[in-house]
């Protein structure tokens, strides 16, 4: 009687081994959370849609860890805001000091603000945004950036006269103006498909060019 020999599967087969995890991770930090909250909000979300809950599952924390980096949502939604400004005002900053003083200033100011309608990281869509619909702690966040354009662009103006040797009545008052009317066109155009922006960039550096020109004109006229 033959034998029948009896495998012992475990013996002969390896078992697939599981790689031991690694628990370590770095810790995280409010620019994660930062991060984490625009990837939630995207180019229509308001900031006062934003929940704590939300933002530590997109960052991958526990709830209570948010307090350890922000007071509370509103604070997060602050900062967001503020760094909005602070990135768009070095963007603008760029390219006025790329352009020439021969008029070239206005026009690639206003190419580099449309160029932020369609940056991915929508940061400018949230200053638009909350400015027009945000609640009021949002609203004077976002005056707060405005009033910082509208200094740089006063000291702008001024360089610029001088260099021009053009005076200008009012630069404060003209740069006042001319951050106002660009945020209010950048209000309308949000929601205009990319192919308007050529028509909506040269009306309105003209528009600028016309508020300036004023302002020099109105100096010269009043000597």
């Amino acid at each position: 009687m033959s034998t029948i020999r009896q495998i012992d599967l475990t013996s002969e087969i390896p078992l697939p081994t599981t790689p031991a995890l690694d628990t370590r991770r770095r810790p995280i930090t409010r620019e994660d959370l930062i991060e984490a909250a625009l990837a939630i909000l995207g180019p229509n979300r308001s900031v006062s849609t934003l929940g704590l809950r939300e933002v530590a599952r997109e960052a991958q924390i526990a709830p209570n860890s948010f307090y350890r980096h922000f007071r509370d949502i509103d604070e997060l939604a602050v900062v967001l805001i503020e760094r909005a400004g602070t990135s768009l005002r070095a963007i603008i900053g760029r390219a006025r000091n790329r352009a020439d003083a021969n008029g070239g200033v206005v026009r690639s100011s206003v190419e580099a603000f449309f160029e932020q309608l369609r940056a991915d990281d929508k940061l400018l869509h949230l200053l638009l945004r909350e400015g027009l619909v945000g609640s009021d702690a949002y609203k004077q966040a976002v005056d707060r950036q405005l009033r910082f354009f509208e200094e740089e662009l006063r000291l702008d103006l001024i360089r610029l006269s001088k260099l021009n040797r053009v005076p200008m009545h009012e630069p404060a008052l003209v740069a006042r103006a001319i951050t106002r009317l660009v945020f209010a066109i950048g209000g309308s155009a949000m929601d205009l498909p990319p192919e308007r922006y050529p028509e909506q960039i040269d009306e309105l550096t003209t528009m600028v060019r016309m508020i300036v020109n004023g302002a020099q004109g109105t100096n010269l006229a009043g000597k």
